[in-house]
């Protein structure tokens, strides 16, 4: 499953079976990228708030535009184990298989609002290049009618599944056809 240890659910004591619990709960079953976390139960009970807040929590971003940041922050990292989960996610809203597989083939082969546009470019370039992040670029952003709140969570979003995505990625974690699906989205 990954590159080092990680206690299974069965095996779970104290903290840990708790937070397993917890995860169960609310996601329908656990996802490994929680189960990577299992030798520091806080860690993972953080990351598990974390990802609620952004992901599911009452913000002005739609849960389409959420999962649309985290399929386009993982393909642009080239995260299999994220894309695989959020593409899912993106497709409990698109409908559209052919839709999301050119997506994630090529970004600019899927017609999108111009707005969802503006977006997914900054993701990639806070993505890719930080460093070039401009105030050019918030106004791109405003420009779209995006207020600050929104921009502070698109900016949010694309740092979780950045962040998301070197812990997979750095890790070795995996996912099956059986992992990727069965969530409560």
């Amino acid at each position: 499953m990954a590159w080092i240890k990680v206690i299974d659910e069965k095996d779970a004591t104290g903290k840990l079976k708790e937070v397993y619990e917890k995860i169960g709960g609310e996601r329908g079953k656990i996802a490994n990228i929680y189960k990577i976390n299992s030798l520091n139960p806080q860690s993972m009970e953080d990351h598990l708030n974390f990802y609620m807040n952004l992901v599911y929590g009452h913000l002005d971003l739609t849960r389409e535009q959420r999962e649309l940041i985290a399929v386009t922050v993982s393909v642009t990292n080239g995260c299999q184990y994220c894309i695989n989960h959020h593409a899912e996610a993106l497709n409990a809203y698109w409908k559209n298989r052919e839709k999301l597989n050119k997506f994630i083939d090529n970004f600019n082969f899927v017609e999108l609002p111009e707005k969802d546009r503006t977006m997914i470019e900054y993701a990639i370039k806070l993505t890719k290049a930080p460093k070039s992040i401009s105030d050019k670029d918030i106004e791109k952003l405003q420009e779209q009618n995006f207020s600050d709140a929104d921009i502070l969570n698109i900016n949010l979003v694309t740092a979780y599944f950045n962040f998301v995505n070197r812990v997979a990625l750095g890790l070795g974690v995996e996912f099956s056809s059986d992992e990727i699906t069965g969530y409560k989205y």
